[in-house]
């Protein structure tokens, strides 16, 4: 019996956790057939995304390198995707010294997650989109404090003291928070006033957490503002431009830093790679995962349409979506393969998590038609434990 190739495309967490599953069920001794496994990414390392405010506010290193994530039965790959010729069962990709190469598949999983929407470039501030920005961002928060240090006009302190997040959903919640623990703590190294440090989170919505009861709001509300975050409600920013911040109110603010989180977009690259896509831009799967019109091909995580055929809910865009779709897809390739029903997509639990900085996190979930809040120092350690299993720290 000919030996089978299963590729998966990306190493965020859905690629990282469906190569844990998909190596645990397709060893199991109902499938006969000798599998090669391999994960193909761009980057040598697993970017742990949602945690890009760490190294914005505090240094740390969120990158893991993938062939310690892997199960030692997988090969990795380190390649930029270029075509999926799903007729044929042949990916198209350059390698990390650029040379075109192709390879064959009998079973392929997309995985290749989203990308962190930007501003105009009109539009000024920085984005936190990447590794590099996160630094950007630091160096330069850090260096308006030292300017602040030197400076004798009252005003110009305060404004180069003053960090304005823009986009108030999970990551600019998470990212006000710990820029104002740490904006602090430097602050009052150098000698300065760690109450003139001020983050103004700017939300579009009437409240923090649309997606929630609003007494969880209004907790992160509270937890957030005795940290030192200003919250503006039903604003939005429509430009930086040397130091002064213009709200869609047609109020102003003086800054030292503008910091766009504006929430996710699906991978660019799924649009020119030959798999179908939805009008704006995730691929299309039936409730197995499987991709429209292409055999042997699922895709599962952020760059895919994920709908529960109970409820007709789509599924969300957050690691804990993507780690439990990865586990059912690791049964859903079994049971194709040997030819019996397969399992079917069920949404999560309501589940949301939040870090409010490095002592502080607030948990909210919905079960059985009740509220559960944990908050505090609890809660802090539970979203520590969501942020390090979605990466497969154990």
């Amino acid at each position: 019996m000919s030996e089978l190739t299963c590729i998966i495309i990306g190493g965020g967490y859905a690629g990282i956790n469906a190569a844990k599953e998909i190596q645990k069920n397709l060893k199991k001794k109902e499938n006969k057939r000798l599998i090669k496994l391999i994960l193909i990414d761009k980057n040598p390392y697993h970017l742990r995304k949602v945690l890009l405010f760490k190294p914005a506010a505090g240094n740390q290193d969120i990158t893991i390198p993938l062939t310690q994530l892997l199960p030692k039965e997988f090969l990795f790959l380190q390649a930029s995707v270029k075509k999926i010729e799903s007729e044929s069962k042949r990916l198209l990709y350059l390698d990390a010294e650029g040379n075109e190469n192709s390879i064959r598949f009998d079973i392929l999983v997309i995985a290749v997650g989203s990308i962190v929407r930007h501003p105009s470039p009109i539009q000024g501030g920085l984005s936190l989109d990447s590794l590099e920005s996160a630094r950007k961002i630091r160096e330069a928060w850090r260096t308006n404090l030292k300017k602040a240090v030197k400076e004798t006009n009252m005003i110009e302190r305060q404004r180069l003291m003053t960090i304005a997040v823009a986009g108030a959903g999970i990551s600019g919640i998470e990212t006000s928070a710990e820029l104002a623990y740490f904006v602090r703590k430097d602050a009052e190294h150098l000698g300065l006033d760690s109450e003139q440090a001020r983050i103004n989170l700017i939300n579009t919505n009437e409240r923090l957490f649309p997606e929630g009861p609003a007494k969880v709001a209004i907790k992160l509300e509270s937890s957030l503002k005795a940290s030192g975050v200003t919250i503006y409600h039903q604003s939005r920013v429509l430009e930086e431009d040397d130091g002064k911040l213009t709200l869609s109110s047609g109020e102003t603010m003086s800054i030292g830093l503008c910091v766009w989180t504006l929430g996710l977009l699906p991978n660019p690259i799924l649009q020119n790679i030959g798999l179908p896509v939805t009008s704006d831009g995730y691929v299309i799967v039936d409730a197995s995962y499987r991709v429209q019109g292409a055999q042997d091909v699922y895709s599962i995580g952020d760059c895919a349409r994920i709908v529960d055929p109970a409820s007709g809910q789509v599924d969300g865009k957050t690691c804990k979506e993507a780690t439990a779709q990865a586990t059912r897809l690791g049964k859903i390739l079994l049971a194709d393969l040997i030819g019996r029903p397969a399992p079917s997509h069920k949404g999560f639990i309501d589940l949301f998590c939040f870090g409010l900085g490095p002592e502080k996190g607030i948990v909210w979930m919905n079960k059985w038609g009740l509220d559960i809040i944990i908050t505090g120092n609890l809660g802090k350690k539970i979203r520590k434990f969501t942020w390090d299993s979605a990466s497969l720290i154990t």
